[in-house]
């Protein structure tokens, strides 16, 4: 039989668990010699076989005895044979411990581990999406959080409600009023980890029927993760034409909702013109549809007044959602839904019972980071630092290569830099071949955009978030090395 023991940490210091494989049973039955030759053969293997390694501190006698359920003697009587074989050692002070050897027996059956190699990555990141990092608030996180849990109540520890922790819905609805002219409460706040789960929930059909059903019109440019995750759930998406006032809400159709990102298009720049504002909210009163509006970076703007959300227009036709992945870390799996009133028992069907995606105490030190102050105090912060590294692209890339425009860079964490035709491919290679991770444009073009509604344009997106402070300037540089002559560079 297989019997085991686990010793308490309070009787030696440590927890200690061995699995003893018994060739006799360790009960009265088996009489007291046949219990300690069991309970020694089981010892002794343990040792020969390396599980019990040198130098290893044993239970005393009268707490492994107690853990077996066998008379005090029996475990001093087999401590004591394997201290005569020389298997273990005993001193007064010490206790029992397995003997050190000049050579532990190795065990052959295991081959040694080698680690993984790992993926070598580009020397400069200048990938869209990520911010700084190095620039996470760690001191006030920390504050939060600890006050979170101080204060947190007992049921807190328990299942966690659907909806999200009430406390960050309160926080929420006061913040994203004050700082994007959100209006809801918090009884239509749905917490979720992001835009991608906010999506899961809107549009799977896992749990009896989806929330919303397709087609979806969207952006002709944006993240080709959402269109993969949308077709995998059977919603086949629809591209809008992109012109510099944004997204041509003239060309909804027969759509019953609508993917925007219109304070900040992604990824070609820009915000949604106030009319076709106004004119996506007229769409969706008259067809009965619902705007799904993406605010993913609505905190950083730089050269132009706040563009405040859509769904202020009109909160029960406005689906609002957004996250922290741009202002705080992507490593917080912390968003939101803030929902027309019909849709909310839907998202909390599909959501289930129990809290599944977002900690609950992450979601008490968010709410108490956004009631501090220290969230805005962090906002402040990072877009003072993103604005100047905006700059210094554009300094650069004036002064290395003036006939490439660079677009977008009115708010948000990334640029486009509008390329001569044809050359984007040739660009891309470039700089990978100079150690730079970047996306073209095209990597973000909506497989059925087609011509002339939306013309191919060349570009690369670049991010200048993402390096720490002391990288920037050497991603900049290489950058600008990795342009071809051709583009006309000065000097070359």
């Amino acid at each position: 039989m297989a019997k085991s023991w686990v010793n308490s940490a309070e009787r030696i210091g440590a927890d200690l668990h061995l699995d003893l494989h018994l060739d006799l049973d360790l009960t009265d039955s088996a009489g007291p010699g046949g219990r300690r030759a069991a309970l020694t053969r089981a010892l002794r293997e343990a040792v020969r076989s390396g599980r019990l390694a040198p130098g290893t501190r044993l239970p005393p006698y009268r707490s492994l005895a107690a853990d077996l359920g066998v008379a005090r003697n029996t475990v001093a009587d087999a401590y004591a044979e394997l201290v005569a074989e020389g298997w273990l050692t005993a001193r007064q002070g010490s206790g029992t411990r397995v003997a050190e050897r000049a050579e532990p027996l190795r065990r052959a059956e295991r081959a040694p581990r080698k680690a993984p190699p790992r993926a070598r990555g580009p020397r400069h990141d200048l990938r869209q999406g990520t911010p700084d990092a190095s620039a996470f608030p760690r001191a006030a996180w920390l504050a939060s959080y600890r006050r979170a849990l101080q204060q947190a109540p007992n049921e807190v520890f328990g299942p966690g409600d659907p909806a999200g922790r009430v406390e960050l819905r309160e926080a929420l609805t006061e913040y994203l009023a004050r700082a994007r002219g959100v209006r809801t409460e918090p009884g239509r706040i749905v917490i979720c980890s992001g835009f991608a789960h906010a999506l899961r929930l809107l549009f799977s059909q896992e749990k009896g029927g989806s929330v919303l059903r397709g087609p979806l019109a969207v952006e002709a440019y944006g993240l080709g993760f959402h269109r993969e995750l949308l077709a995998g759930a059977g919603v086949r998406t629809v591209p809008l034409p992109l012109d510099e006032d944004g997204a041509r809400v003239d060309r909804l159709a027969r759509e019953r909702a609508v993917l925007l990102t219109p304070a900040h298009q992604f990824p070609t720049g820009g915000p949604l013109h106030p009319e076709r504002r106004a004119a996506v909210i007229d769409w969706a009163r008259a067809r009965g549809g619902v705007v799904l509006e993406d605010d993913y970076d609505g905190e950083f703007r730089y050269d132009r007044k706040p563009v405040g959300a859509v769904q202020g227009l009109d909160p029960e036709r406005v689906i609002f959602i957004g996250s922290v992945s741009k202002s705080l870390s992507p490593a917080v799996r912390l968003g939101w839904m803030v929902l027309p009133q019909r849709y909310v028992d839907g998202v909390l069907a599909a959501k289930g019972e129990r809290e599944a995606w977002a900690s609950v105490l992450d979601q008490l030190s968010l709410a108490d980071f956004i009631v501090s102050g220290a969230y805005d105090r962090h906002v402040r912060r990072m877009r003072q630092r993103y604005r100047s590294r905006r700059d210094r692209l554009v300094t650069a890339l004036a002064a290395h290569a003036p006939h490439i425009a660079v677009t977008g860079v009115a708010a948000g964490l990334h640029a486009v830099l509008r390329l001569p035709p044809g050359t984007e491919r040739s660009a891309v290679k470039a700089a990978t071949w100079q150690g730079i991770a970047l996306d073209g444009l095209a990597e973000f073009r909506h497989p059925e955009a087609t011509e002339p509604d939306m013309p191919v344009r060349d570009g690369l997106v670049v991010g200048f978030a993402t390096p720490s402070e002391h990288a920037y300037g050497a991603a900049l540089e290489a950058l600008c090395g990795a342009l071809p002559p051709g583009w006309g560079l000065r000097g070359q």
